[in-house]
């Protein structure tokens, strides 16, 4: 890509950008927590507290600690030998009823857009639920078995830090996470290869989260190394609002912030944004295309 075509990308809507990559099947959505507890999923303290109850702690044994449920987690483990039964409760307690979900805007968006792969780290089902209440086919992924044996042609939904169906896949306690810093598991190779041909749109994530911080960190590190920095495909991230520090970091590693406008709330800035892209896809200009 020439330097006059990159100043055109550049000065291209970002709603246009998201619409031609995702009509070109090169579009990747990235979902987070914030998606599902716009529909009533409990908080991540819901799960603080539930494992402060059960292992008969007091709140003051988590300060200090960055969100505290990752290492709660590690000690249920080791304290009960294995984490299936908070798997089960989190089954059962991280549930959100299916007509909540088929009245959600914001899920409906997600399914109409058509995305050709969602990343999610969410544990839920409520993505899932989505299409099937729109009577969209979709794949679910979770592990390096399911990767292969995905259909081609619907809707991939890869469960970047696990599924309830699978213990093994859920990425939850501390030693989970820190396994993944490597950034090297079947996951994290298809993510990679994934997003090195695709525009990225994160929605639903604090970026103040270390997690996703690192990730993104990991994408612009791939393209540095490549040597290939210049053509990489645009991406994205909606935030709730504007922050001047947050904006120049996540430029600096290649992602365009989104902010809702100081008016409306994050989720309904969010579900506006996606009717947008909604509205570019509607008008089927085949005119636009996303440079990659």
């Amino acid at each position: 890509m020439d330097d006059r075509s990159r100043e055109l990308a550049d000065e291209r809507p970002t709603y246009d950008v998201l619409a031609g990559a995702i009509r070109q099947r090169r579009a990747i959505l990235f979902v987070g927590a914030g998606v599902s507890m716009a529909v009533g999923l409990p908080s991540w303290q819901s799960l603080i507290d539930h494992l402060l109850d059960d292992l008969g702690l007091e709140p003051g044994v988590i300060d200090g600690m960055h969100g505290g449920y990752q290492m709660l987690a590690e000690y249920y483990r080791l304290k009960r030998g294995g984490i299936g039964p908070l798997r089960s409760w989190l089954d059962r307690n991280w549930r959100v009823d299916p007509e909540k979900i088929a009245a959600s805007q914001l899920h409906k968006l997600i399914v109409e857009l058509d995305f050709p792969i969602i990343y999610t780290t969410n544990y839920d089902r409520n993505l899932e639920t989505a299409f099937d209440v729109l009577g969209k086919p979709y794949a679910k992924i979770s592990n390096a078995k399911e990767i292969a044996s995905a259909p081609a042609g619907v809707t991939h939904i890869i469960k970047y830090h696990g599924d309830f169906d699978d213990d093994a896949s859920l990425v939850l306690t501390e030693t989970d996470f820190l396994n993944r810093l490597a950034f090297d598991s079947p996951l994290d190779v298809c993510f990679r290869a994934d997003a090195l041909a695709s525009t990225l749109l994160f929605i639903g994530y604090s970026m103040s989260d270390p997690n996703i911080r690192l990730l993104l960190h990991r994408i612009w590190q791939t393209w540095e190394d490549s040597g290939h920095r210049h053509d990489r495909p645009k991406s994205f991230a909606f935030v709730a609002r504007h922050n001047p520090v947050q904006a120049a970091v996540l430029a600096n590693w290649g992602i365009t912030p989104i902010a809702a406008p100081d008016d409306v709330t994050a989720d309904e800035g969010l579900t506006e944004f996606l009717r947008e892209i909604g509205k570019r896809l509607d008008r089927k200009t085949q005119g636009e295309e996303v440079d990659s």
